[in-house]
């Protein structure tokens, strides 16, 4: 089968003015919860894109860790290249594909560096083992083997066997604060539901109905 001629119809749900919630976190909360509860591995999944020096985009995938009505937390290390980018352009794109549940949510924002205390409270809560690897691996350098990135996980494993790792200071989280938040849902026939939040001067959120 050719590519081109793979399609489906999309017919699971709607979404319509009544859904809608004054505050689009209000929504996102009850769409996260959904995916959540369908027991799909890593419902927090989401899509992060930056922008180069050049207008280069990329993207990669992250787990969101917190939401509330002051944006969306992840963490990283500070010399990977998203950090890199954010540190000269922090606007921001996520995207959640909750494709199984024909959803998609995409936020717009400004990218924020979360406090120390933010970040220790954070990567103190860690496995130890996530904490050592975030010590082991130079996040986007280059290495010559797997093997090396290993030997450099286990020697740090045993050097802190018996005692905790302090903080890294080249390991941090990121705040989202967003502006412009949508929300997707597959409509028969490629006719979706799709509305967009646009956050106003007055600190206060208005939704409209985008064509599909």
């Amino acid at each position: 089968m050719a590519i081109s001629d793979i399609r489906r119809q999309y017919s699971l749900s709607s979404l319509k003015e009544a859904d809608l919630t004054d505050h689009p976190i209000t929504l996102f909360r009850q769409w996260l919860e959904d995916a959540i509860n369908t027991g799909i591995p890593d419902p927090t999944a989401m899509t992060v894109a930056t922008v180069d020096t050049d207008g280069q985009p990329s993207q990669r995938i992250v787990l969101l860790k917190d939401v509330s009505e002051s944006g969306f937390v992840f963490y990283t290390n500070l010399g990977s290249r998203k950090a890199r980018e954010l540190s000269v352009n922090n606007r921001i794109s996520l995207h959640f594909p909750w494709h199984f549940m024909e959803r998609q949510v995409r936020v717009c924002g400004k990218a924020q560096r979360l406090s120390a205390a933010e970040n220790a409270r954070y990567f103190l809560s860690r496995p130890k083992d996530s904490q050592i690897a975030a010590y082991a691996s130079k996040q986007s350098q280059p290495i010559s083997t797997r093997e090396l990135l290993m030997t450099q996980f286990h020697q740090l494993k045993q050097k802190f066997a018996n005692r905790e790792l302090p903080v890294p200071d080249f390991w941090g989280g990121y705040r989202v604060v967003p502006h412009q938040i949508e929300f997707w849902q597959g409509g028969e026939d490629r006719l979706h539901d799709r509305f967009e939040y646009n956050l106003q001067d007055n600190g206060l959120w208005q939704a409209q109905r985008l064509m599909p």
